[in-house]
């Protein structure tokens, strides 16, 4: 190994690197990770570089955080120019960014731009553990939010920063409280994520295909942010009650989750808690990952905590609930503390969906929360202008000629599916038949598994599973079972006749048959073949032609040759040709 005393490890900082560089820079930047949250935000605080092969950006980290885990892999995923931190503090930089306040950037030889890695400054975090106090002793002054506050901002009593970017001209005057010698190097630059997602807003449509939303379907988004009073720290559950309550067909959840969850009890942990949920269907995209910068513009609503997400979903206008709030470490008088305020708390004894449709027609005309939103950022869509100018004065370069502009997220990558089961969930099925003058037949399925012991939003559910399915609660208590192709040799009727032998709780075998349509045998022996009729949206399978036909069984104005089905709000019905025989 070479000595990385006597050499750099990375090959721009040799004396000699002229030599070895393709396009050797004219400056040089450090950005400054401290954990993977932090170096997600770095990437957005360095796009106004982009297109300039005068500058070249290095990384370092300064190894400070207690959630060190996964930075290694964001490098080498994003193959991101690393330098050691140790190395990084003998060396000289013509400037560093930093989205942090954390470590010690005041031993960094080069001016430093602090920015906030959130939706601007909002919390309280004291550098030294708890000791009974929210905060550290502060001269019995009311501390400001973490990175407004000389406590984060100056060492020996000289300010650490060269620059310290503001979001909102708001937050000027609680630097001036918490920190009055960083006021004069303050710059109000606006929010370049905020800027991103609204940039977003137009593709609405090709972020929902790309998250695999059908035409119709309505997206709902948790966002939890880390600690016990985060939406999953104070009610875990409630990632599983919104599977359980909302339609399945109709809702899609994504869970968009802190990295500071997962690399604070590890993914594989937090797949495991989160196991039966991602088997009835809930999104769950990689921590590091940008998908939730797709998803916020993609949402119809979401239920949040007082984590960055909850505010970024507000101000795009989203109506949403709280469902955790952390008031004691939110900062007084932070946009986060207004938005607590406003918004609704999930109710642990209403249905969730009432809930939710009722903050859709609240948001409308709430001008209070309109308000808040632009809290965010007092520069709406000029933050990588604003940045710009800002790095390139300090570095004594003219700016690129093309113009800083904020560029919506990429269209995100399919979702790692988890493995599951073979066979399909069971759900539990409600029905509406409709009046005797006509109509649709209305089915609403819930994945069953989810449904723990709170079930007042289903009346009287009938039950489908798969024949295999290993939970025995479902299996025997199926009155449609989903069969698989017969034995060889077997035909479907003796299949079916072997498995309402094997399951005496079951009125109706089923066997998938063409596009979606399928074939169902009765105890009573009666054969029936139902197929959808085109044009149909994907919703409209061969289980939810089983659980129509096994609702027409028993219900006795439903004996026409075509049923008319509907199975979500906005996914328009589809009619299903019926054949006895």
């Amino acid at each position: 190994m070479p000595d990385a005393q006597a050499s750099p490890s990375h090959v721009l900082l040799r004396d000699d690197a002229t030599r070895w560089a393709t396009a050797p820079p004219e400056r040089t930047v450090l950005a400054v990770i401290h954990n993977v949250t932090s170096a997600t935000r770095l990437l957005d605080l360095l796009a106004p570089f982009e297109g300039d092969s005068r500058v070249q950006v290095l990384f370092t980290c300064t190894g400070s955080s207690a959630f060190d885990a996964g930075i290694r892999e964001f490098v080498a995923a994003r193959q991101l120019p690393y330098v050691p931190w140790e190395e990084a503090k003998r060396q000289k930089f013509d400037l560093a960014v930093s989205s942090s306040r954390g470590g010690e950037l005041q031993a960094i030889d080069a001016p430093l731009i602090g920015a906030p890695h959130g939706a601007g400054y909002n919390k309280y975090l004291p550098r030294t553990p708890d000791t009974g106090h929210r905060t550290p002793d502060t001269g019995h002054r009311t501390p400001e939010a973490f990175g407004l506050d000389a406590e984060w901002l100056t060492h020996d009593g000289e300010l650490i920063p060269s620059a310290v970017v503001l979001s909102h001209d708001e937050q000027r005057e609680r630097l001036r409280r918490g920190c009055p010698q960083a006021v004069p190097a303050s710059v109000v630059a606006g929010d370049p994520c905020m800027d991103t997602l609204r940039a977003g807003l137009p593709f609405r449509e090709e972020y929902r295909a790309a998250l695999g939303l059908l035409p119709g379907q309505k997206l709902l988004v948790l966002t939890s942010t880390w600690g016990r009073h985060s939406l999953l720290g104070a009610d875990f559950g409630l990632v599983r009650r919104a599977l359980a309550e909302l339609p399945h067909d109709e809702y899609r959840v994504l869970a968009a989750v802190h990295p500071n969850v997962w690399y604070g009890h590890g993914g594989w942990q937090v797949r495991t808690w989160l196991a039966p949920c991602l088997r009835a269907g809930l999104l769950l995209p990689a921590p590091e990952s940008d998908v939730w910068k797709a998803a916020l513009p993609a949402a119809d609503a979401f239920i949040g905590d007082h984590g960055s997400l909850t505010l970024y979903a507000a101000a795009l206008g989203i109506p949403g609930l709280l469902g955790a709030f952390g008031h004691d470490v939110v900062a007084a008088g932070s946009p986060m503390e207004l938005l607590g305020a406003a918004l609704p708390r999930v109710d642990a004894h209403e249905p969730l969906e009432r809930q939710l449709r009722r903050a859709v027609t609240a948001r409308a005309g709430d001008e209070r929360l309109a308000r808040i939103g632009d809290l965010v950022t007092s520069r709406p869509m000029r933050a990588a202008a604003l940045l710009r100018r800002l790095y390139y004065a300090r570095l004594g370069l003219d700016e690129p000629a093309d113009p800083a502009v904020p560029r919506p997220v990429s269209l995100p990558l399919p979702l790692p599916t988890e493995r599951r089961s073979p066979g399909t969930p069971p759900v539990l099925v409600d029905h509406r038949a409709p009046a005797a003058g006509g109509g649709a037949l209305s089915l609403r399925r819930y994945p069953a598994a989810v449904q723990g012991a709170r079930a007042g939003h289903l009346t009287d559910p009938h039950v489908v599973a798969t024949e295999g399915e290993p939970d025995a609660r479902w299996a025997h208590s199926a009155d449609v079972l989903l069969a698989r192709p017969p034995a060889p040799g077997e035909t479907h009727r003796a299949a079916a006749a072997r498995l309402l032998q094997q399951y005496p709780g079951c009125s109706l075998v089923a066997f998938a048959e063409g596009e979606a349509g399928c074939t169902t045998y009765a105890r009573s022996g009666q054969r029936t073949t139902a197929a959808w009729e085109a044009p149909h949206s994907p919703v409209y399978t061969a289980a939810v032609a089983a659980s129509a036909l096994f609702v027409a069984a028993n219900t006795s104005n439903l004996s026409a040759a075509t049923l008319v089905v509907d199975v979500a709000d906005g996914i328009p019905p589809a009619r299903l040709t019926v054949r006895q025989q």
